[in-house]
Parts: structure tokens; C-alpha cells; sequence
């Protein structure tokens, strides 16, 4: 199976790295070679339909969602790896060559932007109810706007060393269900805003799960979409006719699951029915 998936994503070009079993039965992780935005979505798209198309001719099944209603499943995750180049300079987050930081200027002030907007960008990071099973303390997944070095439990996990061209962050916030466009979208809306207001994203946090000083992420969609809604910079950015229309997609999306699952508060870590049959076989 797997060497088949590998087989199929370098026959259509997609430029695959690595493989390996996750944590999860049947859960799989792969990992893709640098592109720009475009084509980084576009490998999305085609990925997730190729991945879905020969498992149906297998005989099998595969789900992007988050995390499915079976016992034993992990929560899936997709951390967006990212860095900046321009004419000349191949990585723009690298720091001089007489520094001893990993980040450079202009990456510090990308990973602020990201920490800025990341509440606001949830409904593009997390787009589902299902989506936010991750968010949990100790998950290694955030539940915070954090940043740190090499820590996989913070939102932003800055890799590489100092003086090493490979050196770029990786967000861990989004979930793979998520419009690869408007995820990524977000995450350079944000990050340039960090870099035209020249933001510091401040210390980084050896503990993210209490940093309680941080932002909290939102914990459901309902909290997302309301952030959402109420976003100066992202309403300038995209235009209210969008945000506008997104919200109220969003806000169905909701309805319909209250209504199906009217007191899904008193077991708010229980992935419901509505879930399983909602996203389990459309994503």
C-alpha cells in the first residue's frame, strides 16, 4: 500500500520526501520538498484526491479527518513548514553569518504576524467542528498562540541552527482537512503583516501548554468563526464580501450540528455521530 502511494505521488510530480507510520492505526505521515505558495497547494489538492482515489481502488478507505469517531485514533494533523526568499537571498529567515540566532530580523517578525493573527485565522487553519479535538494540553498539538525552539508542543517550532541556510519554522496549528488557498493565505497575510509592522514575537516558551500569558487558541469552531467575523485585519485584507460569506457558511456548518448534537458541551472531547458522518468520507 504505502509503496504504492510513494509509486503514484512521483509519477504526478508531487515532490515527496519522506514516509512513515504515525502514531495512529493505518495513520500515515508525508512530507514534501519546498515549493512556492501556488504550487504548495496545488500538490494539496492533488495529493489528498490521489491518496483517496487509490485507496478506493484497494478496497480501502482513507480520511483526512482530523480525527475520526474509532477508538485507539490519533488526531492528524498538517504543520505548514514556511520561510521567505528573495532576489539573492535564498532564506531570508537565516540569521548573519556572525549571529547566533537561528531567526533572522525578518523571520522574527513573520513568526510575530503569525502570532498576532493565529486566533482570527483559526476558521483557515481548523475549518471543522472535528478539527479542534486537537487542541488539547499535552497533545503535541498547540492550544496556544506559542512559539518555540524545536518544540513540538508550541504553535510556531522553529527548526534548523545558526548560520544553516535550512533554518525555517513550521506551524503546527492546522488540521488536514484544511483549504490548502486560504490556509496558506492566512499564514502570509499574517506573517507579512509581522514583517510591514516590524512585530517581535517576544521570548520563546520552553512550556507552551503554560504559557498562560499567551493568547488561547479557540477551542471549537462556534469560538473561531466569531473571531473570525469580528477581524479587522483579515475583513481588510480579504474584503467583507468573503469574510462575509465564509462566516455564514460557517455558521450552517454549526447549526446543523447543534441541532443534531444539542449537548455535545457535556462531553466536549467526544468526537459525535454528526462528525463521523459529516467529514469521514468527504474529506
Amino acid at each position: 500500500m504505502t509503496d504504492t502511494l510513494a509509486e503514484n505521488c512521483l509519477a504526478l510530480g508531487l515532490p515527496l520526501r519522506t514516509m512513515e507510520d504515525e502514531m495512529g492505526p493505518g495513520q500515515l505521515e508525508f512530507t514534501f520538498d519546498v515549493q512556492d505558495p501556488l504550487e504548495a497547494a496545488d500538490s494539496m489538492v492533488l495529493f489528498r484526491s490521489m491518496v483517496k482515489q487509490t485507496m478506493a481502488r484497494m478496497g480501502l478507505h482513507a480520511t483526512f479527518m482530523a480525527k475520526p469517531i474509532f477508538s485507539s485514533f490519533v488526531a492528524s494533523g498538517w504543520h505548514l513548514h514556511q520561510s521567505l526568499s528573495a532576489p539573492g537571498v535564498p532564506n531570508a529567515f537565516v540569521a548573519a553569518p556572525n549571529s547566533e540566532e537561528v531567526l533572522s530580523p525578518t523571520g522574527l517578525s513573520y513568526v510575530a504576524g503569525l502570532l498576532e493573527h493565529a486566533v482570527e485565522a483559526s476558521v483557515f487553519t481548523n475549518p471543522t467542528i472535528n478539527g479542534y479535538r486537537r487542541r488539547k494540553p499535552n497533545s503535541l498539538a498547540p492550544d496556544r498562540s506559542t512559539w518555540g525552539y524545536d518544540n513540538r508542543a508550541a504553535m510556531v517550532r522553529v527548526q534548523g541552527r545558526p548560520r544553516h541556510m535550512s533554518g525555517h519554522i513550521e506551524n503546527r496549528i492546522g488540521e488536514p482537512t484544511a483549504n490548502p488557498y486560504l490556509y496558506i493565505a492566512s499564514q502570509i497575510l499574517s506573517g507579512c503583516d509581522g514583517l510591514e509592522r516590524k512585530l517581535h514575537p517576544g521570548p520563546m516558551e520552553s512550556n507552551p501548554y503554560e504559557a498562560t500569558h499567551r493568547p488561547k487558541l479557540p477551542t471549537n469552531l462556534m469560538e473561531a468563526t466569531e473571531a473570525l467575523d469580528k477581524s479587522e485585519f483579515f475583513r481588510s485584507a480579504m474584503g467583507d464580501g468573503f469574510i462575509n460569506w465564509l462566516v455564514t457558511m460557517k455558521k450552517s456548518e454549526i447549526n446543523r450540528f447543534l441541532a443534531a448534537e444539542p449537548n455535545w458541551e457535556q462531553k466536549p472531547d467526544v468526537v459525535t455521530q454528526w462528525e463521523h458522518h459529516e467529514y469521514f468520507t468527504r474529506y
